[in-house]
């Protein structure tokens, strides 16, 4: 099952790479464009939450890697909570299955 890794930056202007299991993704966010904090976490939640039932129908469980993606933008997007904020979907990559990029959620 191809994985999607997605290139965001964020209204600062920092760059991170968020991780989906699934190319279902793709359904709710579009490379090149932006979107305005609360639509982009509501595509989000609607995209990975998605993307894990996906992968429980293809390898019958859930994706735990999807909510762990979910709660790290969830994090990410805190300082911008307050603020006319948008995020831009630069790039969206499919991977081989497995395949998944976490450098740029550090920590989290």
């Amino acid at each position: 099952m191809p994985a999607v890794n997605i290139r965001l930056r964020w209204p600062d202007g920092q760059e991170t790479t968020a991780y989906s299991p699934s190319t279902s993704i793709q359904e709710y966010f579009e490379a090149g464009h932006s979107y305005a904090l609360d639509d982009f976490l509501e595509r989000a939640e609607r995209g990975l939450n998605a993307a894990s039932e996906r992968v429980k129908l293809v390898k019958g469980f859930y994706c735990s890697s999807a909510l762990d993606t979910l709660g790290g933008l969830r994090m990410q997007a805190r300082p911008y909570v307050h603020q006319d904020a948008r995020v831009q979907v630069l790039e969206m990559t499919t991977q081989g299955s497995g395949q998944v990029n976490y450098a740029s959620f550090g920590d989290l």
